[in-house]
């Protein structure tokens, strides 16, 4: 990631993407490198403009958000996708995240909260709230278990396993390590090996392969 975090800004409403511009080139260390008013043009700017984070609304034009999320975290040094979303109820959240996303930012986040959630994605951090993890979890739990991987864990530890269970059920790392009787580095160090071995990109990638799995279950 660059010194300053450059991002790219993927909506279909031209005053929405202006006001979100004028808000982050005003912000120190913060800089918009473009505009999409539709998924194909993300994925395309996302590729020619390199971002460190693309703010990606979900219903756009010519290609969805999530369908766009899918191709720019295809790439091989991809940006972080921070999803933009009217409800935290939205059906496609979980699909965005699926996708590769990083996380969710609902539109009428203040704006603080906004520049915070941009550089939190920037620093390979996962922007996935505990409240909306449980809405996440109830909507994948109705999902047959057919449809679930089933090796997807092999080679994890049980104690591994059990650190992923908490994640996938929304605990932050210091409820984890209280609820474990860890401490925070050996929390750090087992999430590390998760991400490893599952190949994740960031915390929203280890709660997905944790649904896969059935850990929200129960």
């Amino acid at each position: 990631m660059s010194e300053v975090v450059r991002v790219l800004l993927a909506d279909d409403e031209a005053l929405l993407r202006g006001t979100l511009r004028l808000l982050i080139d005003a912000t120190p260390g913060l800089t918009v490198v473009g505009e999409a008013a539709t998924g194909r043009e993300a994925v395309e700017l996302a590729e020619a403009r390199e971002p460190d984070v693309v703010l990606m609304d979900i219903r756009m034009p010519d290609l969805d958000g999530i369908a766009a999320t899918e191709q720019v975290t295809a790439a091989s040094d991809p940006p972080r996708v921070l999803v933009l979303t009217t409800f935290d109820l939205d059906e496609y959240v979980y699909r965005a995240l699926r996708a590769g996303a990083s996380g969710f930012l609902l539109k009428d986040t203040p704006p603080p909260r906004l520049l915070d959630a941009i550089r939190l994605v920037a620093a390979g951090e996962a922007l996935l709230a505990p409240s909306v993890t449980r809405r996440l979890i109830t909507e994948f739990t109705r999902v047959p278990m057919t449809r679930r991987g089933s090796g997807r864990l092999d080679g994890v530890t049980p104690r591994e396993r059990d650190v992923l269970t908490l994640i996938t059920r929304g605990l932050s790392n210091t409820e984890i390590e209280q609820h474990l009787h860890l401490s925070r580095g050996t929390v750090k160090t087992h999430i590390g090996r998760l991400m490893m071995k599952l190949g994740a990109r960031d915390r929203a990638q280890l709660v997905i392969a944790g649904y896969e799995s059935g850990l929200a279950d129960g």
